[in-house]
């Protein structure tokens, strides 16, 4: 089965708006973390992102030959035209809640970067490789958060269980196949979002009971 151009753009665009916008988010603890070495933290897993989403625009770009650069693609787009998963979206709130996002998300892009090392696209193998590196220290930084802050205080377990209450549901739409996923899967461009849920599951289940986090039955 042959991809059509659109096809392979949209499926670029969906990984790359999902680091963009994440990245954006993140930008907003510049000057504003509690510690100072969070703060600069913060500031470097955002750039991070922001590089992924380049990396990922200027290529899509090019793929869709229509003479669009990462800077058109990332904020000449309607909203609508915006394919991040919907939880980047989400505002930042506090400490707490930003840590356990960076945590959720980056536990799903870490095998996502891992299957896409072998995509049949050379150039998103390429990019899949320099930023499963990156991935794996976010990941960790986040990891390590929040068992901290899960474990800590009686007022940091309050708001990590608030925030984890509160993003988990979000988490439905990281495995959720839809016709254009399918598509891409029988090409070897992009692996099936249902495909990560198992490793997700692996990483993220034994940290939140690490953090002492209890989640209701009817949210696994």
């Amino acid at each position: 089965i042959d991809l059509t151009r659109a096809q392979h753009v949209e499926s670029v665009l969906r990984v790359a708006d999902t680091s963009l916008i994440l990245g954006q988010r993140l930008s907003e603890w510049c000057g504003h973390g509690p510690v100072i070495e969070e703060d600069i933290a913060l500031t470097n897993i955002a750039l991070d992102l922001i590089g992924q989403a380049r990396l990922l625009l200027t290529h899509a770009g090019r793929v869709e030959g229509q003479g669009r650069d990462e800077d058109r693609l990332a904020f000449l787009r309607a909203e609508s035209e915006c394919r991040n998963l919907s939880i980047v979206e989400l505002p930042n709130q506090d400490f707490g809640r930003t840590i356990l996002r960076n945590f959720l998300v980056a536990a799903w892009q870490a095998p996502l970067w891992s299957e896409l090392r072998s995509s049949s696209d050379a150039e998103l193998a390429a990019i899949a490789e320099k930023s499963a590196k990156e991935t794996r220290y976010h990941l960790q930084h986040a990891a390590d958060w929040t068992v901290r802050l899960g474990d800590g205080t009686a007022e940091s377990k309050r708001r990590m269980q608030r925030a984890l209450d509160y993003l988990w549901p979000y988490t439905a739409e990281f495995f959720a196949d839809d016709a254009l996923d399918r598509a891409v899967r029988t090409t070897g461009l992009m692996p099936l979002p249902s495909s990560l849920q198992p490793a997700w599951e692996a990483t993220v289940l034994p940290v939140l009971a690490e953090a002492h986090r209890t989640l209701m039955d009817d949210l696994l």
